[in-house]
């Protein structure tokens, strides 16, 4: 059970407001202002009904009518300044909020994001500021607004009329009390409501995005039926919602109006009795409906207070988080240029949702500058992860890995990352031009610097085959372009950003025979003068590599050339011999799979 929103977590939110002090105190004042002109409206009701009307004397009627016109035309300026002015605020304040999450997201490292869901923290990171941008920009307005009317007409009424203010804020509580009661239902079930037609819209686009899988499937029949019974489910909450808010409205407007006729009944008493002037009575029932209305929106008020009470939670829980990947307080600076020698020495480490299932144990190895190493074994081996512990993205809870003698957890991570490149088994592309995800990681490069990254990566053809050519938009993730083009592309942005240590997740096992011998001849210029570590499955990829790493079960069992391995280690050779025919023992290969990776 989650535990009910607490509105002074709101306070912490003000200091985001600090900078925007005057415009604060500005709608300030139009507040008071518009409160004071409401308020005013009361006298110039009583005015004109009792200088104008009652006495007959028509100066005193139009000076009357004079006076609230421009009461109203005040009203007008400060209603519109102080809309303006809060709606400025909600909407600055939603923006830095999001501005400010959004930067200390990325400084949080993936395993926060693996835990919490990338799509949950993206509904706080826009649903919630707008929750939290309704309240700042409207609702603590309106609820402002009405305290201070309450309050004035209060003291108004009883200045006005004493015995019959005692009526009406007895009245109040028996008035409002239904309201609040059908008000929290209606709330409650907004809520659902909110629940159901989230449901549909995560139901639609599950639906939507694996629509090619739905189609092979003949899934059709059965998805709209399912969707159907989804939108039937949102369309009872909604109609139960319409009719406790149909409830409300009747009851409100029932009891306002059966308050104002026992005020007249009351006044109309006291006028004929000579207790108190036709505008006196005007000008108390004005007020007491104005203290009447404001009640009813200080109560509507405080459910918003509570709905946004629980995103600012939310929110701030993400700017709470703290990132347990991070610089030193004096980080080590890497030597120019680098050499991009790797040593690992005693290397155990275990994903911290899993602490009881080591991934990698006893991990010793050193990388010479330049060398070439394949990482080979069962999937689950640990091969990759060790690719990620080289990117810090996470610590090792034993022993420690070094880049040109220095401790990663020495180095500033950005620092860290600039000196290495990525090209994954499934390469991620963003939405914007080809040109753009070739410059990721080299923002400032020249145009020509992209069109060679693109030549050396084999990508160019295909590139200036397309409509606009590098300006051509590829949709998100680059869905029009084939998985070999993509990582073609990615193979680009690495070269572009020119690092001395060179990281390749299986990044050739999903490719068709061409795009594969396309892909390798890329990966063969990519990797020259760099160190390179190549994570693969397919051993006839990498027999040409410097070294080949034989894991398993997260230890390092094997280490050697091709022709070294096939005598020496079990594992491999079982490898080899599902992949290979292996002529007699010897080690030669028949096979015509591509044998890539070729000084």
């Amino acid at each position: 059970m989650t535990s009910r929103p607490n509105p002074r977590i709101l306070l912490r939110l003000l200091s985001l407001l600090r900078p925007y002090r005057w415009r604060l105190a500005g709608a300030g004042i139009a507040l008071l202002v518009a409160s004071g002109s409401v308020l005013l409206m009361g006298q110039g009701l009583r005015l004109v009904i009792d200088r104008g009307f009652m006495d007959g004397d028509v100066t005193s009627l139009n000076q009357a009518l004079a006076g609230l016109i421009a009461v109203v035309a005040l009203l007008a300026v400060a209603s519109a300044t102080r809309y303006y002015l809060v709606t400025w605020i909600g909407e600055r304040l939603a923006a830095d909020l999001r501005g400010r999450v959004f930067d200390h997201l990325l400084t949080l490292e993936p395993d926060f994001f693996e835990r919490n869901g990338a799509g949950e923290i993206q509904s706080r990171l826009t649903a919630d500021t707008s929750v939290l941008q309704s309240l700042f920009g409207s609702s603590l307005s309106v609820a402002l607004r009405n305290l201070l009317m309450l309050i004035g007409a209060v003291i108004l009424m009883l200045i006005t009329q004493p015995w019959l203010s005692a009526l009406v804020l007895l009245g109040i509580p028996a008035t409002v009390l239904p309201i609040l009661w059908f008000g929290r239902r209606v709330r409650r079930l907004s809520r659902h409501s909110q629940d159901r037609v989230a449901e549909l819209g995560r139901y639609a686009g599950e639906a939507l995005a694996g629509i090619r899988t739905l189609q092979a499937f003949g899934h059709e029949e059965t998805d709209r039926r399912d969707y159907a019974r989804h939108v039937e489910s949102a369309f009872a909450v909604a109609i139960s919602r319409t009719r406790q808010r149909a409830w409300l409205t009747g009851l409100a407007m029932l009891a306002v109006f059966a308050a104002v006729a026992v005020m007249l009944w009351q006044g109309g008493h006291a006028v004929l009795a000579g207790d108190m002037s036709a505008g006196e009575l005007s000008a108390f029932v004005f007020y007491a409906v104005l203290a009447a209305g404001a009640v009813a929106a200080l109560a509507e008020v405080a459910g918003d207070v509570q709905r946004a009470a629980g995103a600012a939670e939310r929110l701030l829980e993400l700017l709470d988080a703290k990132a347990q990947i991070r610089a030193p307080a004096t980080p080590v600076s890497l030597d120019s240029p680098l050499r991009g020698e790797i040593v690992i020495e005693n290397l155990s480490f275990s994903y911290p949702s899993r602490p009881e299932s080591p991934v990698l144990a006893a991990i010793d190895l050193h990388i010479h500058a330049g060398e070439r190493i394949a990482l080979v074994g069962p999937s689950g081996a640990g091969k990759s992860t060790l690719l990620q512990l080289l990117l810090r993205f996470y610590d090792p809870q034993e022993g420690r890995l070094m880049l040109d003698g220095v401790d990663l957890r020495e180095l500033d991570p950005a620092e860290l990352r600039r000196a290495i490149g990525m090209v994954a088994q499934e390469p991620v592309l963003f939405t914007g031009t080809a040109a753009d995800n070739i410059r990721y990681g080299a923002p400032e490069a020249s145009d020509e610097a992209v069109r060679e990254a693109a030549r050396d990566a084999n990508a160019l053809d295909f590139i200036l085959a397309l409509p606009n050519g590098f300006d051509t938009y590829l949709g998100p993730g680059g869905v029009q372009l084939s998985g070999g083009q993509r990582q073609r592309l990615a193979i680009a942005r690495a070269l572009l950003r020119d690092p001395a240590v060179l990281l390749l997740d299986e990044a050739t096992s999903a490719l068709d025979a061409e795009s594969e011998r396309l892909v390798q001849e890329a990966l063969d210029r990519l990797m020259v003068g760099r160190t390179s570590l190549v994570v693969a499955h397919r051993l006839a990829t990498v027999v040409a590599a410097d070294r080949l790493l034989v894991f398993d079960h997260g230890r390092l069992v094997g280490a050697g050339a091709h022709t070294e391995l096939l005598e020496s280690n079990a594992l491999y050779r079982h490898l080899a011999s599902l992949q290979f025919d292996l002529n007699g023992g010897t080690g030669a290969l028949s096979t015509k799979e591509p044998t890539g990776y070729h000084r």
